[in-house]
This record gives C-alpha cells, structure tokens and sequence, in this order.
C-alpha cells in the first residue's frame, strides 16, 4: 500500500517562495525522526506476509494452512493458502488503523502532530509485545489491532469530531448535511510534519523520501524474515512481529524532543513570536520574515475556508472529485499490495522453498526501493502522465507474463520448474519497480496538486480513505480469489491496470511545474472536463448579467 509524497500548498510554481534559509542539521534531525513513522508502516506492510511463509508459525497457529501447504489434504497450489482466519491476521490492521483515524483527528488537532507521533508510537509497542509473546491466534489478532491503532496516529487524517451536539440536534438530517459540520482534513499527519519543517524548496524532495521511508520499512521486514527463519528451534517469527518496537521507540523516543511545527503554533496559539524564534532556528538565518507572514496569511485564510468536504461535490469540482476517487481505487486494483502482504506466500504457492521464497521477496523490494529513487529525480523532468503512462505499461506486461507463465508452467499439483519461478519471480521485480515510480507517489501527489485550496484537505481525506478501505478489501480477498481464479488473477489485475491507464491517458491532463493557482485553466482547456466546468462558468455568467428589469 504506498501512502507518501504528499506536497505543501504554496506558492506558485516557483522554487521556495523567495524564503530564504538553508537545510540545517536540526531540520534533518527532525525530519528523520519523523520519517521513521514510514519505516513503521512500511514494516507493517511486510512483516506479515513473511510470517505466514513460515512452517513454525503455521504450524503452531495455522495448521489447516500449513497442512493444505504440505499437500496432506490435496489441495489445490493455488488453494494452499486459502484461509479466512489468516487473511483477518493481515488486514485487520488497516481496518483499525482507518477507524483509529476518527478518534486521533481530536487528539492532533487539540494537542498537535507530535504528541499523535508520540501516541502511535506507544501504541506500536505494545502491539509489538502481543506479537512476540502471542500464544494464540487471539493475541496475534490484538498484535495487528495494536499496530492499526499506532499507524492511525502516526499517519492519520486530521478531522474534527464528526458528530457534534448541534448536528445530532438536527437529527442528522443526512450524510451530505453531516459532511458540512467537517472541519479542513490535512493529509497524513507524518508527511504534513515533513511539509511544514522542510525548507519549501526542498519540500518535495522530503515528501518523496517519506515514501522511500515505507519502502526501506517493508525492505527491513524482508531481510528480518529471511534471516530469522533460519533459527532452527522455530521461534524466529517472535522476533519479526516484535521488532516493530524498534523503530516505535525511536519514532516515540524521538517525539518527545521533537518540536511542534511553525504552522500549528500560529494555528493554535496564534503566538508568531514563538513561531518565528523556531523558524529562525529551522532555517538557519534571521531573515524568515516572509514566510512567517505567509504562514499567518494562510492560517488566516484556512479559518475562511468552509466546508470542503461539501464543496468538492459541486459540479466546478467534478474532474478533482472524480480523480481524488478513482486515482486511489485504480492504485490498489494494480495488485501491488499482493506482493506488499503476500510476496513469500506467492513465491512459496509457485514452488521456492522457505528461505528461497523469504530471499526473493528481498530481492523484489529492492528494486522497488531503487525505483522509488528513480521517482524522486524524474518526476519533475519528465511530468506525472508520462510516468503514469509508461508505469502503466510495465505493469500491464509484467502482470499479463505472470500470468501466462502461471498458466502453462503451472497446475494444481505437482511441482514448477526452478527456472520458470525465477522467471516469475524477475517480472514480479519489473512490476513493482513500474509501480515504484508511478502510481505508488503519484497517487498522492496528483490530487493534492489539482485541488484548489478550498477542497484540498477533503480531496486528500478521500484519497487516504479509499487506500485504507481498498488496502483492507484487497489483503482480505486475495487469497481466496487466488484459489478460485488460480493464474486468471494476474490477468484480472491486468485488465484493471489497462483500465486505469486508459483513464489516465484521456482524463488526466499534466500538471508538472504548473502554478497551483493556475490550475483551473487545465480543466477549461482539456476536451473532456471543460465540457463540465465550461458549461458551470457559463451558467454562473449568466446568472450575473441576467439582473432583473426595474
């Protein structure tokens, strides 16, 4: 699930507004600290697919899988794995973590981004304890809940409380009248921290590497798992579902001596000399004048924005709607987090052994960690719908080879041949590196670039909520749709992948080094959306020239 690179609203489209400062040793400081929530989640992503590739803990909390796996049933390959009991072992954290979201909004918007850090990363913790001390499949359950708690306060949407007195009193007319009572929604509240502490030429930079952050998080869980499990007595997987706790305390550790943003202190306390004094010392220089008063200028103008999860509905807003839904739906509908959940369960199911299929999963998060390097120093040269275009390719191949191999080298029973699961295993590497460098940060970037600023919190709460939903969706179904569909799932997530690429090509115009206040003019030039907010500006022209006869 690649949840990253968001981008700070600002300035026009220039390099850093005309602040001044540089990239001092305190800002790295904090900004690593922070990053760590992305190792945590990245972790997260990783761990658990691991896991279940080992024959002690299957053997100790999943024997039916780990019997079904050794053949002792005669089940079907594809069908090895198959297990609703294990499939709610790896997606329950992403329900709570989604759920977690609604109960930390308060605790962020009242006490700040760093003391949400500081709360998920106690929390993390403790569901590392569960994990390495589980004894049953109901202690590893409150391990993964645990976890999806940590992660909805370390990287959660900031939203007011959704039910107020004054609402319920109105007898909750209905949701859209609900939705109007939605504070501003600002992104994930670890990459907003990396936004308001980074230096806004640098700010994209820093955004992106939060996705880095993720991938060297699921990397750290592949290489744990690939060593652990050679530890003969069989309690190696204690190990990788405990080890969470250690970027937790480094994130919880940390959060304690990191301070709170410019941006919340003017928000809340609306004390600019505090403010200032931190800005001085974060940018290194005196001169922060002018982004200071940028940054009242924009609390300022925050507190007159209203409504904008009511806002985004309106038909001007359409194509940022449609694209804040579907950008995300389409991203999850790749199959990349069947290879972020299940790698080494895909590689054990094809035929690798234990260690193998642990070792090859490294192998496969390695390239998407140099891809999203890749990412990181093109994305500006070449624009979003290139990337999106030719990622979109690499994955359309890539799952259609998998796929084909699948379906001829590949039955029910008996073994696969060495050389067409390495085979496999270096076009899962192509895939994930496609996806590395396009639809995993693009995913993020793009909505929150096209959406004007009176939308933009609730057009990025639409993103993470359609992730978080579709994380959960695809880590539940997967394996059971595997079983039934067998290599015509790869095919499956193919036709998907030509969809959402189809869509791009059509309906998504390039937005690289446009001025965001720019923005509007790309809806009324493209072929297709000017039809709609062509015809909304002309309604409302009408409605100004139309005065009443006296």
């Amino acid at each position: 699930m690649a949840i990253g690179a968001f981008v700070e609203s600002g300035g026009g489209g220039g390099g850093g507004g005309g602040y001044g400062g540089r990239v001092t040793a305190y800002v790295v400081l904090t900004c690593v600290v922070a990053g760590s929530g992305g190792i945590l989640f990245g972790y997260d992503l990783g761990i658990s697919g691991g896991v279940t590739s080992m024959d002690s803990f299957l053997k100790r909390f999943f024997p039916d899988v780990y019997q079904k796996m050794k053949q002792d049933t005669g089940a079907s390959h594809y069908c090895a794995f198959d297990s609703e009991l294990l499939t709610v072992f790896t997606s329950s954290l992403y329900i709570a973590g989604l759920v977690a979201t609604l109960f930390a909004s308060s605790v962020t918007r009242r006490y700040g981004r760093r003391t949400s850090m500081l709360i998920g990363g106690t929390v993390f913790i403790a569901g590392s304890v569960f994990g390495g001390a589980a004894v049953n499949v109901f202690m590893l359950l409150i391990n993964r809940i645990l976890l999806g708690i940590g992660l909805g306060f370390t990287n959660q949407k900031y939203l007011s409380d959704m039910f107020r007195v004054p609402v319920i009193l109105k007898k909750l007319r209905n949701y859209v009248e609900l939705s109007h009572n939605l504070d501003k929604r600002i992104e994930l509240s670890i990459p907003l921290y990396l936004s308001e502490m980074a230096p806004p030429r640098y700010r994209g930079a820093i955004n992106n590497g939060f996705e880095l952050c993720i991938s060297l998080g699921i990397l750290f869980a592949n290489v744990l798992n690939y060593c652990v499990v050679k530890i003969t007595a069989g309690w190696g997987w204690r190990i990788s579902l405990s080890m969470a706790a250690v970027p937790a305390a480094f994130l919880t550790i940390g959060a304690v001596f990191l301070p709170e943003t410019p941006s919340f202190i003017i928000e809340r306390d609306g004390d600019t000399d505090k403010a200032r004094i931190l800005l001085q010392r974060l940018r290194g220089t005196t001169s922060v004048q002018k982004e200071l008063d940028d940054l009242v200028a924009a609390s300022n103008l925050s507190r007159t924005v209203q409504y904008p999860f009511r806002n985004i509905f309106k038909r001007k807003y359409r194509p940022q709607l449609v694209i804040a839904l579907l950008v995300p739906f389409f991203n999850q509908l790749t199959g990349i987090n069947v290879m972020n959940f299940y790698a080494p369960v895909m590689f054990r199911t094809i035929g690798l052994k234990e260690s193998a299929s642990l070792l090859s999963s490294v192998v496969n998060r390695l390239c998407a960690t140099f891809a999203n390097i890749v990412a990181m120093i093109v994305v500006d040269r070449f624009g979003r719908r290139k990337l999106f275009l030719v990622g979109g390719v690499q994955m359309i191949l890539s799952q259609l080879a998998v796929g084909a191999i699948l379906a001829a080298e590949f039955k029910d029973y008996g073994s696969m041949d060495r050389e067409y699961a390495y085979l496999v295993l270096i076009t899962m590497c192509v895939f994930v590196a496609g996806f590395a460098w396009s639809w995993g940060p693009l995913t993020f970037l793009v909505p929150t670039e096209i959406c004007p600023l009176e939308i933009r919190s609730a057009g990025q709460s639409i993103v993470v909520a359609v992730v978080f939903l579709m994380t959960f969706v695809i880590g539940q179904t997967f394996l059971a749709v595997l079983c039934r569909i067998k290599s015509g799932t790869f095919f499956f997530f193919a036709g998907w992948i030509c969809l959402m690429t189809v869509f791009v090509y059509f309906f998504l115009p390039e937005t690289k080094k446009l001025p965001m206040e720019q923005m509007e003019q790309v809806w009324r030039k493209h072929w297709f959306w000017k039809k709609i907010v062509g015809e909304e500006e002309e309604e409302k022209q009408a409605g100004k020239t139309a005065l009443p006869s006296m």
